[in-house]
């Protein structure tokens, strides 16, 4: 697999040639969606609810995510590396969002960072842009505002919203912006923006008519349990079977069967007779 760079997105998307892209959090993960060829990881502050167990993405910090972007470069060197920037880690002030960038950037390696929102977040993308840090821009359902939405709501339904969507893309792009991300918006406006984008634009819930498709690894190996959204699609069960190989593995040491003879390591009969002679 030949490293891909903002290049080869550009590219594919020129070619209409739809690319990959799933979360990753972990070097063993990473290294899969290395194997597989997926174009584009993100570490996304995800990791909150589906790696640690919280309610939300809010508690994620910049320096819980550091770990985690290490790794999953060193699993996937050759993918898109996205860091997804932490609640109030680009909110407070510009600098203080080149700031943690720039951690992402230089101590994670990656090759861009995301951040949600519309054109209120326009200059702050400018002035990343400006620091020559590559930003894909979070639009629609923006779960670091999910208080403010009211839930977690399909955007972009009437339209009022859909222009402002429409409208957003278009700003934020000419802010900088070197990618767009939709989530949980209609086929019909992800259509738009996409014919409309000189730049990758990648949904996840946002229909089959954007530059490349996004899932949460999580969700589709069916290994998070707290509710799936509608658009994710179930590729494996591997929760379920985890949960199957951990009960056979309790059942196997219950009823003494495991170790078995082959697991165990042998000692030559000798030496076992006269350790037996010792200590009996």
């Amino acid at each position: 697999m030949a490293k891909i760079t903002i290049q080869t997105l550009r590219e594919k998307k020129a070619r209409k040639e739809p690319m990959t892209f799933l979360t990753g959090y972990d070097y063993p993960f990473a290294l899969l969606e290395q194997k597989a060829g997926i174009d584009v990881i993100l570490v996304g502050d995800s990791i909150g609810m589906v790696v640690y167990g919280y309610n939300s993405t809010l508690p994620v910090t910049m320096d819980l995510m550091m770990p985690h972007v290490k790794a999953v470069r060193l699993g996937a060197p050759d993918a898109y590396l996205v860091g997804d920037m932490p609640y109030m880690s680009y909110q407070v002030s510009k600098s203080e969002a080149i700031r943690n960038a720039g951690r992402f950037m230089a101590e994670g390696e990656c090759d861009a960072v995301k951040l949600e929102g519309g054109r209120e977040v326009a200059e702050t993308i400018r002035a990343m842009a400006d620091a020559t840090i590559p930003v894909m821009a979070h639009m629609g359902l923006t779960p670091q505002s999910v208080a403010q939405l009211g839930g977690y709501k399909a955007q972009g339904r009437d339209l009022a919203t859909a222009k402002k969507l429409i409208e957003d893309a278009d700003i934020l792009q000419e802010a900088g912006a070197s990618s767009l991300l939709l989530e949980a918006v209609p086929a019909e406006v992800a259509a738009i923006i996409t014919q409309r984008s000189r730049v990758p634009v990648f949904g996840i819930g946002a229909g089959p008519h954007v530059d490349g498709q996004v899932l949460v690894i999580h969700d589709m190996l069916g290994m998070f349990d707290r509710g799936t959204a509608k658009f994710v699609k179930k590729y494996r069960l591997i929760g379920q079977q985890i949960l199957e190989a951990l009960a056979e593995f309790k059942e196997d040491v219950t009823a003494k069967r495991f170790p078995a003879k082959e697991h165990c390591y042998p000692m030559p009969e000798d030496v076992a007779a006269e350790l037996k002679k010792l200590y009996s």
